[in-house]
């Protein structure tokens, strides 16, 4: 393969920078430079990794993390769309509430987990409530965004031919402003990924990745374990974004397409 090739080839880019930190933080210890102790040789992380994809235990607690994050991003879903939908189709009542957003958007959500568990006293109500906060903001935002973007002559058109306010938004303004829909959908997915371990971590529970990581701190090689289970909850965040870009891609061509020619 050609260097040129090479360059235009993402993925494999990627992969070869990864292999390339992994082989220097190898070296690294070899060497002496870092002490085992405090961070453990890439090949005994890498062994970890592959003894955890192949662990019952471990794979069920990444069973009630997705599980948690499905239901969080689905609900964030089912709400915020119609909601986006509504204040981007209605400027007076987007003004009113304006404000708001901005004043609750900037909070984390990570500080607000000691009040959830408050609130939710079972872990798994929990975990979707956080992740629907924190999710909640890119999806609301593009899709008043995308409602922004839609042509307005095509709505006009219809208006023209007798087409009500939700056959315009139905025919013309939905179909306009999925793929900014999509791209909030994207964003939403790793930060409830995000926010489904760190309520695991900060909130307790028996199961899940944050869960998992909390009991293996306590065994004689839980170091090695917590590094192991953080690199399949970053594997876990490429893949679902991996797959979020490729459903984009597919549905979207011809989104992608007019950009192309608008620049």
């Amino acid at each position: 393969m050609t260097g040129r090739a090479l360059a235009g080839n993402k993925v494999l880019c990627g992969a070869l920078g990864i292999a390339g930190l992994l082989l220097v933080m190898e070296a690294a210890g070899r060497a002496g430079l870092v002490d085992p102790a405090v961070l453990p040789l890439t090949s005994t992380i890498l062994t970890r990794v592959a003894e955890l994809a192949v662990d019952g235990e471990f794979l069920a607690n990444v069973g009630a993390t997705m599980t948690a994050w499905g239901l969080g991003l689905l609900l964030t879903v089912a709400v915020t769309v119609p909601l986006g939908l509504l204040l981007g189709s209605l400027p007076k009542l987007e003004t009113a509430v304006r404000p708001l957003i901005e004043f609750l958007r900037p909070i984390p959500s990570v500080a607000l987990i000691p009040l959830a568990i408050l609130i939710f006293p079972d872990r798994l109500d929990l975990k979707i409530a956080v992740i629907f906060y924190a999710s909640c903001w890119p999806v609301l935002i593009n899709t008043m965004y995308g409602l922004q973007d839609v042509d307005p002559v095509a709505k006009e058109t219809l208006r023209s031919f007798g087409f009500g306010p939700l056959a315009v938004l139905w025919r013309v303004s939905l179909p306009s402003t999925a793929p900014f829909i999509a791209t909030g959908v994207r964003l939403a997915g790793g930060i409830a990924l995000i926010l489904a371990i760190s309520a695991e971590l900060l909130a307790g529970g028996s199961d899940g990745i944050g869960a998992y990581v909390i009991k293996a701190g306590s065994s004689p090689d839980g170091l090695e374990f917590i590094i192991a289970a953080t690199m399949w909850a970053g594997i876990l965040g490429v893949v679902t974004n991996s797959l979020f870009i490729g459903t984009e891609r597919r549905l979207f061509r011809w989104h992608a397409a007019r950009a192309g020619v608008t620049r």
